[in-house]
């Protein structure tokens, strides 16, 4: 039997420390210091314009290109480069892609977590504006808060009517030239 009185096991992530949070500054701090460990290869010594392009070269022509190297000493000879070297470097670009998929959903999570804050930060404001307002009902309140409210008032988006736009007046168009038939 057993006995009802035991503590149900905590999971393995319950009982790991969480990671200390980080603050902005130290994040940038971060970023700046794993920004200055990423090897940037050479670039190719060819024009912008070729640049682009050569970075979309089809997979499967590279494969062949590679293959085509590796039997011939010569081809690797003139490109100074062996086909395992490219193999490695095939190798290597597609790992990064990993990475820069991985960056790209930090930078998601940190954009989507910043938007929340700012949407606290806003409800935060109107719900102040919306209890001052009604403080500001009493007297005894009134003086202190009035102000504020005016000011508040003065830059509030949400609640405030739009002033209609002025339809365009339209430009007026050139009277048509007759046309004058040539004989």
């Amino acid at each position: 039997m057993a006995n009802d009185n035991q503590t149900p096991r905590n999971s393995a992530a319950e009982t790991e420390p969480q990671p200390a949070m980080l603050s902005p500054d130290e994040v940038v701090h971060e970023l700046r210091a794993l920004r200055a460990r990423i090897p940037i290869p050479e670039s190719a010594q060819v024009p912008i314009a070729l640049r682009r392009r050569l970075a979309h070269v089809n997979a499967d022509f590279i494969t062949a290109s590679v293959n085509a190297a590796g039997v011939s000493d010569t081809v690797q000879s003139a490109l100074r480069r062996s086909d395992e070297d490219l193999r490695l470097e095939i190798d290597a670009a597609g790992r990064w892609v990993a990475a820069i998929d991985e960056m790209r959903a930090l930078l998601q999570s940190m954009t989507t977590a910043n938007v929340v804050r700012k949407q606290r930060i806003g409800l935060a404001a109107l719900q102040t504006y919306q209890i001052c307002q009604q403080l500001a009902r009493d007297d005894a309140n009134q003086p202190r808060l009035a102000v504020h409210i005016a000011e508040m008032k003065r830059l509030n988006k949400f609640g405030r009517r739009r002033k209609p736009a002025t339809e365009p007046v339209p430009a007026p168009q050139p009277e048509p030239v007759p046309q004058t038939k040539t004989q």
